[in-house]
């Protein structure tokens, strides 16, 4: 995105966080879905417990993304090193992250609603279950550049109400969401839908607060390998101009997004 190739993007904390702290600080957060992941590491049948993953292949996604962060917090929390006691592996996104696991070609995978609901379906363990640590975090975030913001303010702000209204769809028309998760995931169990959606629908943000915990969250974690991020602080990192237009105009309530 600094690259000019996007003025906005839909995207997980770390990644936007360890930018700024490179020194590109343009980098900011304007809005956030889900300030909480919900990622769990599924494992074969074999695989019961945090122990059982010592020297396992899991799938983590992408080296950076949330599925990779919550593994290594998750490995951390229950007394392992994810990065001596087990081998990470990159298995792209979230639908392939699963395949990996059905077709055995890791052992154990962190995936996110609606493939741990899939996989437990299917037989896989809940070895690590994020449902309990919900380890805060922008799991889901707007993320643009202040610079953009400088040239592009209205644009920035038709794109906050777009998602509004789509966040109010997704909310209300249970019947459009699972087309949509069936087209892209190729999705076709009922049940797997109705059990992920009802328990997502907990987790998020109606009116795409950010909470400064939860990127102070990340930063406390990146610290323990960059000492940079003891430096910076949430508040740094949020503009909530876009929010608080939002509630003045009345697109919130509008919309019933409480």
């Amino acid at each position: 995105m600094s690259g000019g190739s996007g003025s906005v993007a839909i995207a997980g904390g770390e990644g936007p966080i360890r930018a700024f702290l490179s020194g590109n600080t343009d980098f900011v957060f304007i809005g956030s879905v889900k300030n909480v992941l919900t990622h769990s590491i599924m494992g074969k049948p074999e695989i019961k417990t945090p122990e059982d993953l010592k020297g396992k292949k899991i799938g983590v996604g992408r080296i950076g993304g949330n599925s990779h962060y919550f593994t290594v917090y998750g490995m951390r929390q229950k007394g392992l090193d994810p990065s001596r006691d087990a081998n990470l592996i990159q298995t792209g996104g979230a639908p392939e992250t699963f395949q990996a696991l059905a077709s055995g070609a890791v052992d154990a995978a962190s995936i996110t609603t609606p493939q741990d609901t899939r996989a437990a379906f299917l037989g896989y363990n809940y070895v690590i279950d994020g449902r309990e640590l919900k380890p805060a975090y922008i799991a889901v975030g707007f993320v643009t550049l202040r610079s953009v913001i400088a040239k592009r303010p209205k644009v920035i702000s038709q794109f906050m109400h777009v998602m509004a209204e789509s966040f109010k769809l997704m909310v209300t028309d249970r019947e459009l969401a699972y087309k949509i998760m069936a087209k892209r995931i190729n999705l076709t169990d009922r049940k797997v839908f109705d059990a992920a959606y009802s328990a997502e629908l907990k987790v998020l943000e109606p009116k795409f607060e950010i909470k400064a915990g939860a990127i102070q969250a990340t930063l406390d974690e990146i610290g323990r390998t960059d000492p940079r991020a003891a430096k910076v602080s949430p508040q740094q990192l949020i503009d909530r101009r876009y929010l608080e237009e939002m509630e003045k105009d009345g697109t919130f309530e509008r919309l019933g997004l409480k």
